[in-house]
């Protein structure tokens, strides 16, 4: 049977305090001015008197908001789809077609976009590498991989970490995460990593997630032994495999975690300076390094 709004059958947790209307799972002592259903900070949208709720809003409050601001966001703000996994798809398709031209055009296509600090490359004759001003070389690398093996871990942790983190984001938010941590593991990995050896993977960028992941769950106060215990995994693998780019993963790692903490928790009414000021300053960080090692190898 459909709950009335405002009546006494609102959902409430073990402690006897209210729950959002629209979100269970949070706890609040907050509820509409209109209809009188609990709200949280996510869903409190500022009236003349008090809060109200979004679909009361939308219904016409009178509170002189954009229609927007009745919309449903996430946790961190974004705004929810549809869809909440598009972006995760997008990029599993991606690399899966990449790497289905490694395979069809060979090494040849590898070497070009891999990542390679400064090297002499006999296939195509001269010295390749980003410090020969090849800096596309950060960000391709990111999609290739050298294993079916490689591609199958990768791309199964970015389905299992990428997905939920994707809908608690929202998309343009997860595409910053990703991005951001990902350039991060690439750049500690030019600046750390012989110059003439090659690295690839999407590894860097799926740490990020990792450490994105814990940081939402400590917020929204969930066990987080399960992610901790593949996070302490994957480490020591970093750690003991000799062909690893152990750069790569920690980079990341470090870039997701400053990324997260700003978009699970930045104050709603500074959200987007903090969140996105947060991208910037792992970017300018990232550019950083970058500018040193090239200054080093030329």
């Amino acid at each position: 049977m459909d709950q009335v709004p405002g009546s006494p059958q609102e959902p409430r947790e073990a402690t006897g305090l209210p729950v959002c209307y629209r979100h269970p799972d949070r706890e609040t002592g907050i509820t509409c001015t209109r209809c009188e259903r609990p709200i949280c900070p996510e869903c409190m949208i500022s009236a003349s008197v008090g809060f109200q709720c979004p679909e009361c809003v939308r219904d016409g409050s009178g509170t002189g908001h954009a229609p927007a601001a009745s919309q449903p966001r996430t946790v961190a703000g974004g705004t929810v789809t549809a869809d909440p996994r598009l972006v995760t798809k997008v990029l599993v398709g991606l690399n899966l077609a990449l790497f289905l031209v490694q395979l069809a055009v060979g090494d040849r296509f590898t070497d070009q976009y891999d990542l390679l600090g400064r090297a002499f490359v006999p296939e195509f004759g001269s010295v390749e590498g980003v410090a020969e001003g090849q800096w596309y070389r950060l960000v391709t690398a990111m999609f290739l991989h050298g294993s079916i093996m490689h591609l199958a871990f990768n791309m199964l942790s970015l389905w299992w970490i990428g997905g939920p983190l994707e809908a608690a984001l929202g998309r343009a938010r997860y595409i910053a995460l990703y991005l951001g941590s990902g350039l991060a593991g690439s750049a500690l990995t030019y600046l750390l990593e012989e110059p003439y050896r090659p690295s690839l993977g999407a590894s860097g960028a799926i740490f990020g997630l990792f450490g994105a992941t814990a940081i939402l769950m400590r917020r929204l106060k969930y066990d987080m032994r399960p992610v901790l215990a593949l996070l302490a995994i994957n480490l020591l693998i970093t750690a003991f495999w000799p062909s690893i780019a152990w750069q790569a993963h920690v980079g990341g790692l470090v870039g997701g975690v400053i990324i997260g903490f700003a978009m699970v928790h930045a104050p709603r009414e500074r959200r987007n300076v903090i969140q996105y000021g947060s991208c910037a300053l792992v970017l300018a960080v990232t550019v950083i390094m970058v500018l040193v090692r090239t200054g080093q190898l030329t």
